[in-house]
């Protein structure tokens, strides 16, 4: 086993409605990530997986919320930390952030190297804007980008290279774990390549120690991450090697997952994807039993009122359900 870069234990967060009601987003969610690997999450909307990525800076803002849990980044315990410190100590330089619809998070009116000196300058204020260019211009080289496109606004450039310099800005201090929030969506597979390779050479030249990547892409976490973790309701379901996750999913929520993705080999014509019936619960009121509980179609009538704990087998390999791993593989084999 490898050096830790990132451990989270028993994470619980929610957000506040304007009501006061708790959304229990983030519900006792644990798991680590070695130095030099890349962790995937899969999901559906609205399972909780961006509220985690939120949660894992440190960095709370109504209406979210953080309850109870531990968030440990190379050994540092970043829970409980003030607004501020975290913003001066943690975010960019420990942990960053790729946000969802990244191409829309850089002001139009300032141009790219203005983000550079105002994250550099977050933590050393003293920092020369001489230095600060020289720095910028060699690691957007390094990741394709020319030197001019830090004197340019984003209006100027194209969806792929603002997402591109979104990553480069955001990863300029060189953070221990770099989290990646849908970093291919609405982009075109020529800059989803370019965007998916630079990445990699984040993690190839060291300037990032661990990735959390999320994506509704099933087949792209297979190509991109080491480990795969499944997300339901707030909590982790399952999680294994990619490999393991993709073709041979345990907990039932994961091989309804897998098998709802359509293989371009076998067409669309007289091939009817299997869909998961229902909706996920309500998160305000979580139930007391299994959270899939009620579209599961193995589900027992126990499933619905007992804690289901996880369950763990082989090489760190998880998942959360009643029934063991040789009954659902029996079941599944006669499908």
């Amino acid at each position: 086993m490898g050096k830790v870069i990132l451990e989270v234990k028993n994470l619980k967060t929610k957000y506040v409605t304007r009501f006061h009601e708790d959304v229990y987003a983030v519900d006792g969610v644990s798991f680590t990530i070695e130095e030099g690997k890349s962790l995937g999450i899969a999901g559906e909307s609205g399972c909780g997986k961006s509220t985690l990525a939120l949660s894992l800076m440190g960095y709370y803002f109504p209406p979210l919320h953080y309850i109870s849990g531990e968030i440990i980044i190379d050994g540092k315990n970043i829970s409980g930390m003030k607004p501020d410190d975290v913003r001066k100590t943690i975010l960019g330089s420990e942990i960053a952030y790729i946000p969802q619809a990244a191409m829309n998070a850089l002001n139009p009116t300032q141009k790219i190297i203005r983000f550079v000196e105002d994250v550099i300058r977050a933590h050393d204020p003293k920092a020369d804007k001489k230095e600060i260019r020289k720095l910028a211009e060699a690691r957007f080289a390094e990741l394709g980008l020319p030197a001019s496109v830090l004197d340019k606004h984003a209006v100027e450039l194209s969806g792929g290279m603002k997402q591109r310099t979104v990553i480069a800005v955001s990863t300029i201090l060189n953070p221990k774990v770099l989290i990646a929030d849908e970093p291919s969506s609405a982009l075109d597979v020529t800059s989803q390549k370019m965007v998916i390779k630079m990445m990699r050479q984040l993690m190839e030249k060291g300037y990032v120690k661990a990735m959390l990547f999320i994506t509704h892409e099933l087949p792209l976490l297979y190509n991109v991450t080491d480990d795969i973790m499944v997300m339901y309701a707030g909590q982790i379901v399952e999680k294994g090697s990619a490999k393991e996750m993709v073709f041979d999913p345990t907990h039932p929520y994961s091989h309804g997952l897998m098998n709802s993705i359509l293989v371009p080999e076998e067409g669309t014509r007289g091939h009817k994807l299997p869909a998961i019936p229902g909706t996920p619960p309500n998160l305000k009121k979580p139930p007391a039993g299994c959270r899939f509980a009620e579209r599961c179609k193995y589900a027992r009538p126990e499933c619905r009122y007992t804690g289901i704990p996880e369950k763990n087998f082989g090489d760190g390999r998880m998942y959360r359900c009643l029934l063991g791993v040789d009954e659902l593989k029996e079941v599944y084999s006669h499908e």
